[in-house]
């Protein structure tokens, strides 16, 4: 069993079931169940379910930033969630800061369609495939992001990939697994 203390980063991109409301509301899957990332990483279902317990016992909620910048919160999530699929969130982008302003502007034209989860490792093991199986996070933020690592879990009812699309997530995908890599060092 591997328990780690340092601040990790899991990228998904929106899930099948993004809304996009008023151009501020915003939900989706942060996270997917069973889905094998590009840093070779699986998460177990219920792996959020004590952390989410926890912040709800203290009356805090998961924060939403821009890049994983603490500097830069952009909005409130109201809703995180486990359900069979996932960890479901839905929040609102505050329109009276800047960088929210700007964020509610990427996603609807397509430039940003990423969510990452920051989150520490309470608990993980090695399956029979080698990779890590998440099996207990303690979720601290989830963020809108340019390079999730998650690369099945798509945004819903955006134009189809181009080469280049394809090229930058291929990209990103070699720097995100370059960085889990230094990460399990």
């Amino acid at each position: 069993m591997e328990i780690q203390t340092g601040l990790e980063h899991k990228f998904a991109r929106f899930g099948d079931a993004l809304e996009v409301e008023d151009g501020c509301v915003i939900s989706g899957y942060a996270s997917l169940f069973g889905a094998v990332d590009q840093g070779n990483d699986v998460v177990a279902e219920g792996a959020y379910a004590t952390s989410l317990a926890t912040l709800a016992a203290k009356g805090t909620k998961v924060k939403m930033l821009w890049q994983h910048d603490p500097a830069q919160p952009i909005g409130i999530w109201d809703e995180v969630r486990e359900d069979g699929k996932g960890l479901w969130v839905k929040g609102r982008l505050l329109d009276s800061v800047a960088k929210g302003r700007e964020a509610a502007a990427l996603i609807e034209a397509g430039a940003i369609d990423g969510l990452s989860i920051g989150y520490r490792t309470r608990k993980a093991t090695k399956n029979s495939k080698g990779q890590r199986l998440l099996q207990e996070l303690e979720l601290w933020e989830v963020s809108l992001v340019t390079f999730p690592m998650l690369p099945s879990a798509r945004v819903a009812g955006k134009s189809e990939d181009t080469e280049l699309d394809r090229s930058l997530r291929d990209m990103a995908a070699v720097f995100a697994g370059a960085r889990a890599d230094l990460a399990r060092r």
